[in-house]
C-alpha cells in the first residue's frame, strides 16, 4: 500500500518507545535489529494464497452489497405497487356502483311505455330532445369506460405485482447465494491467515530464544524477555451471517470504546471488519496502541498512525483502516505485521496490541 506506518511521524515512534521498559528493551532490540540470523517470515505460496483470498473476500463483499441493494430496490417498487393496487381496490366499488345505477336507469327508461313519445312530451324542441338523448348514452358510456379503465389498470398492477414478486424471489436467492460465497471467501481467508500464523509463530520463537540469548550474553544474567503469544483466530466465528455478525461485535467493541472520542462506533469497526474479512478486535485494539482510542490524532480521524493520511469522518477513517490492515497485515495480528506496522518497536506493539484484543 502507498502509505504504511513504518513512515509514522517522530512523536509516534517516541511515545510507542517509551512503553518499552526493562529487559524489553534489550529483548526488543536484539530481536528487531541486533540478530545476525535473518528471521524467517512467511512462505511466498502462503502470501500469495492470502493475496488471493483476500480478493475473494472483496469480490463476494461487493457481490453481496449488489444483491441487497437490489433487493432493496425490488421491495420498494414492490410496496408501491401494493399502495396503487389498494387505492383502485378503494375506488372499485364507487365506480362499479356508479355504473350499476347508470344502467338500471337506462334499462328502466328502455323498457317503459313509449320512451320516444315520453321524450317528446317533455322536450320543448327537436335540438332538446336530440341533446337529452345523447346525454344518456354518454353518461352510460362514461360510467361504463371509468370501470373498465378501472378494471384495466388493476389487472395491469396485478400483473406487475405478479412480476415483481417472482424478481423478489429470484433476487433473494441471489444474495443467499452471495452471502454463502462471501462467508466461504472469509473462511478461506480465516485459513490462510492460521497458516501464516503457524509460521510466523515459529519465526517468534525463534525470535524470542534468540533474543534471550542475546540479553544473557550482554548482561550476563538469566534475563529473558517476557512471554508473547500469538492471536487466539478461533475467537471470531465466520460461520454465521452478517447480520449475526454486527449483533456479536458491534456491542463488545462499543463497550471497549465506550468513553472515548471513537465512542459509539462499534457497529462501523463491525461491518468494515465483516466487508473486508479482519478479526473485528485489530482495528480498534491498533487505536488505543497508537491514540488512547482517538484522544491523541496526528491527523484529522488518524487514530491509528497510519502514514499520513486523513480523513472527513470516523465511518470513512474506520473503513479505510480496515481495508489497509486486510491488504497490507493480513486478518488478524501477527509477528510480521508488528514488524511493519511498527519496525523500531514491534515487540512491545505486539504485546500491547494484542493484550487490547483479547480485552474486546
Amino acid at each position: 500500500m502507498d502509505a504504511t506506518p513504518s513512515l509514522h511521524a517522530t512523536w509516534r515512534t517516541s511515545r510507542t518507545r517509551r512503553l518499552i521498559t526493562g529487559a524489553g528493551i534489550t529483548a526488543a532490540l536484539a530481536a528487531s535489529v541486533l540478530l545476525p540470523v535473518p528471521a524467517r517470515a512467511i512462505t511466498t505460496e502462503t502470501a500469495a494464497t492470502l493475496t488471493e483470498t483476500q480478493k475473494k473476500v472483496e469480490e463476494t463483499a461487493a457481490a453481496f452489497d449488489e444483491a441487497n441493494k437490489n433487493l432493496e430496490e425490488l421491495q420498494a417498487k414492490i410496496t408501491d405497487n401494493e399502495a396503487r393496487i389498494a387505492e383502485l381496490e378503494e375506488k372499485l366499488p364507487d365506480a362499479q356502483a356508479k355504473a350499476s345505477r347508470a344502467m338500471r336507469e337506462m334499462y328502466k327508461h328502455s323498457k317503459g311505455s313509449n320512451p320516444l313519445m315520453s321524450f317528446v312530451l317533455n322536450t320543448q324542441s327537436l335540438d332538446e330532445f336530440i341533446s337529452g338523448m345523447k346525454y344518456l348514452d354518454q353518461v352510460k358510456d362514461a360510467n361504463i369506460e371509468a370501470l373498465q379503465e378501472l378494471n384495466d389498470m388493476q389487472a395491469e398492477l396485478e400483473a406487475e405485482k405478479t412480476k415483481l414478486s417472482t424478481a423478489k424471489a429470484q433476487a433473494e436467492t441471489e444474495k443467499q447465494s452471495a452471502e454463502e460465497a462471501l462467508s466461504e471467501a472469509q473462511s478461506l481467508r480465516e485459513a490462510a491467515q492460521a497458516k501464516a500464523d503457524a509460521e510466523a509463530a515459529a519465526e517468534l520463537a525463534a525470535l524470542q530464544q534468540a533474543a534471550a540469548e542475546a540479553a544473557q550474553n550482554e548482561a550476563g544474567s538469566n534475563t529473558t524477555p517476557g512471554n508473547v503469544t500469538t492471536p487466539d483466530n478461533g475467537a471470531v466465528s465466520w460461520d454465521t451471517d452478517q447480520a449475526s455478525f454486527i449483533a456479536e461485535w458491534a456491542p463488545r467493541i462499543d463497550a471497549y470504546l465506550a468513553g472515548s472520542p471513537l465512542e459509539g462506533q462499534g457497529t462501523t469497526f463491525a461491518n468494515a471488519a465483516w466487508k473486508h474479512g479482519v478479526d473485528p478486535r485489530f482495528s480498534p485494539a491498533i487505536s488505543n496502541t497508537e491514540s488512547s482510542k482517538g484522544r491523541h490524532c496526528f491527523l484529522p480521524y488518524n487514530a491509528w498512525g497510519w502514514g499520513s493520511s486523513s480523513w472527513g469522518s470516523w465511518e470513512e477513517a474506520i473503513d479505510a483502516h480496515v481495508a489497509g490492515l486486510a491488504r497490507g497485515y493480513g486478518y488478524t495480528i501477527s509477528v510480521a505485521g508488528a514488524k511493519k506496522y511498527c519496525p523500531p518497536n514491534w515487540f512491545n506493539w505486539y504485546n500491547n496490541t494484542l493484550s487490547e484484543m483479547n480485552r474486546i
